[in-house]
């Protein structure tokens, strides 16, 4: 290989590898939005009308277009599921809905038709965005390769052309084309996108590369070990579709009554109207009878119990950044009984920073001194230890030399020509071989032991000092562990596909117990679904496109949004939008909350149904008065639901959620 290609410096990340094009269906591309918005519309423009008393034959034509846009598609597939032998409450709520216009209700139909068609458009949204995501993740795969010629030449191919065996050429900057072994040369992987490690890996002869990482500096000779189409990238695309496809059907803790309940209802009201007809009973009385029986049996506040209070804790969470993508998450993340937490860009803010400066005997230097030169050395340099040394440096406003002669070498660090002196920044084990005594070594030694990453420094051949970087541990992470353990019963266990001794000195620093690490993404996949099988419930918190398998296979996954991939927000159920870790914890509690509301509400609506019920059956309900008593019934849940939208309704981080 030219010697040119080993020393070639990587241009800025976002200049070689620019970021694939997001993948992402408009929302008006679906029709369920447009429908729904149409519905929307239609009955904002009947409201005023009906409310201000204008011309019936006006709000009538109304409210019947907001009945035929937003209820047609739910009564449709709610004949479907009836031809094949199924009631669903979605044709019960559009029965339910022309019930209410066929006794002069129409703008609480209408109401009830417009919340069912913005929810079956939000569920599709989400389903869009998902597969959305999940294909784009195959753009981090690069499209062509360079392939390697027995003759020595070189043809770019697309990655999918390429088998088993060939040999392709990786220059700085570019992107990995297929999961291999190095054959020769040396460079610094980004490959945060596969374990989640937040610093490059040095790469030479023998190590493997996965397709899609990042090649920082160096060229690389790579022999393809596996298909394209088995490739670490394409089997997280495949996880992540088999996970979303196989995980527990998603349903309110109402949908699971619906069908014994549905059809209950509907036998009830013909025999309401059937049996009395047969003894003799009028049809002018009967069906007044049958027509009130099913109005006040209709199941509006029975849903009703359930959406009001799950509603209002996500309008609630969603105050302190943390969205619940549906009333069915906010449901599922208060049965959670175990937490598994990613590391980096989870516990850890994702990032290097200098976190300790050691000058070493005989130096000459002080900590400020040995900050700016090597800071002056690094500054030409696209490495993330690199951006760590300079940024400490500017956050102590120090003045940083001018940097001559500047090499990157892979693997060993950077050298640089600073007012005279030449200076070397990078690893121990290249850099102090020779130079170092036992003293040195020491400071090395107990850095790495702390779970520092050791950046030494030497001047004309000289150690002067030994940098410590590490990716700072977020401020409130002991604080959400210990909140977690009080709410779960359990201890939050670390997976992490950085290595041992980084993950245990961070899981102690925290109060984690249990460390799972070194893992690729089917590892974390294979842990969630070992606990599945114990009987747990699991919320798995990470950040990453590696996390994004794990999140869709567990009970809930919540992933941090400001770093976090498209993917992983996507497969998510929740986000914490400002990566307040505490909230997590929180949101736990007030889904918790929520679910004791929803049963408060289903005894009131229970309650309230069976008198009305008896009362028509046994004596002669007026229709208005079990009108009111329906809708009584409702504006009591209503309102009891809405509770959490309340200040205090949040849970503190520093309260006890035992």
């Amino acid at each position: 290989m030219p010697a040119v290609l080993d020393q070639r410096s990587a241009p800025p990340v976002g200049a070689a590898c620019p970021a694939p094009p997001r993948r992402r269906t408009r929302l008006l591309a679906l029709p369920e939005a447009r429908w729904a918005l149409a519905a929307l519309a239609l009955f904002l423009l009947a409201l005023p009308v009906r409310l201000l008393d204008g011309p019936a034959w006006l709000w009538g034509a109304l409210f019947a277009a907001t009945y035929v846009t937003g209820g047609w598609e739910p009564a449709w597939e709610g004949l479907k599921a009836l031809r094949d032998k199924t009631l669903d409450v979605d044709l019960l709520m559009v029965v339910a809905a022309l019930g209410a216009a066929a006794i002069g209700q129409a703008l609480d139909g209408a109401l009830l038709i417009v919340i069912f068609a913005t929810s079956g458009a939000l569920e599709a949204v989400a389903t869009a965005r998902t597969a959305d995501s999940v294909r784009g993740l195959l753009d981090l795969a690069p499209a062509t390769a360079t392939r390697l010629l027995p003759d020595g030449t070189e043809e770019t191919v697309g990655t999918a052309r390429l088998a088993v065996g060939d040999v392709i050429l990786v220059r700085p900057g570019e992107r990995v084309g297929a999961d291999g072994l190095v054959l020769d040369g040396a460079g610094e992987v980004d490959q945060a996108t596969i374990t989640g490690e937040p610093l490059p890996v040095a790469k030479q002869a023998g190590d493997e590369v996965f397709a899609g990482t990042v090649n920082g500096t160096g060229a690389l000779r790579v022999r393809v070990r596996r298909d394209p189409s088995d490739s670490v990238i394409a089997r997280i695309v495949k996880m992540v579709e088999e996970a979303s496809e196989t995980k527990a059907p998603t349903q309110l803790f109402i949908e699971k009554i619906e069908q014994r309940y549905s059809i209950g209802m509907v036998l009830a009201t013909l025999a309401v109207f059937a049996i009395p007809l047969a003894l003799g009973d009028t049809l002018s009385s009967a069906l007044p009878r049958a027509m009130t029986f099913m109005i006040v049996a209709s199941p509006c506040a029975v849903v009703l119990s359930t959406m009001p209070p799950l509603l209002s804790a996500i309008a609630n969470a969603g105050r302190r950044g943390v969205l619940a993508k549906s009333a069915v998450v906010m449901e599922r993340l208060g049965q959670i009984d175990t937490v598994a937490l990613d590391k980096t860009g989870t516990l850890t803010e994702g990032a290097p920073h200098v976190t300790d400066l050691r000058p070493l005997p005989g130096g000459g230097l002080d900590e400020t001194a040995l900050l700016a030169l090597a800071a002056s050395a690094e500054h030409p340099s696209e490495h993330p230890l690199a951006r760590a040394v300079v940024t400490a440096a500017r956050e102590r406003g120090l003045t940083l030399a001018d940097a001559e002669d500047f090499v990157s070498t892979p693997g060993r660090g950077v050298t640089a020509t600073v007012r005279g002196h030449r200076v070397a920044v990078g690893a121990p084990a290249a850099l102090l071989d020779r130079a170092a005594d036992d003293r040195h070594r020491a400071v090395v030694a107990d850095l790495e032991e702390a779970g520092r990453t050791a950046v030494a420094v030497l001047r004309d051949g000289v150690p002067v000092g030994v940098l410590g970087v590490a990716d700072r541990l977020r401020p409130d992470a002991a604080a959400t562990v210990a909140a977690l353990t009080r709410l779960t019963g359990r201890t939050p266990i670390l997976l992490t596909g950085d290595n041992e001794r980084a993950a245990a000195r961070l899981a102690a620093e925290v109060g984690i117990t249990e460390v799972r690490a070194g893992l690729l993404p089917e590892d974390k996949v294979a842990a969630v679904r070992e606990w599945q099988a114990e009987g747990r419930r699991v919320l798995v918190v990470g950040d990453g496109v590696n996390d994004a398998p794990a999140l869709a296979a567990a009970h809930a996954g919540i992933a941090m949004g400001r770093a976090g991939s498209d993917l992983a927000l996507e497969t998510a159920d929740a986000v914490v939008v400002r990566d307040e870790l505490a909230t997590i914890p929180s949101v736990v509690q007030l889904s918790r909350t929520a679910r004791r509301l929803v049963v408060q509400n289903l005894v009131v609506a229970g309650a309230f149904i069976a008198v009305l019920v008896g009362w028509d059956l046994i004596g002669t309900l007026p229709l208005p008065l079990g009108v009111a008593g329906h809708e009584g019934s409702t504006v009591i849940v209503g309102l009891n639901g809405l509770r959490l939208l309340r200040e205090a309704a949040w849970p503190r981080p520093t309260e006890d959620t035992a």
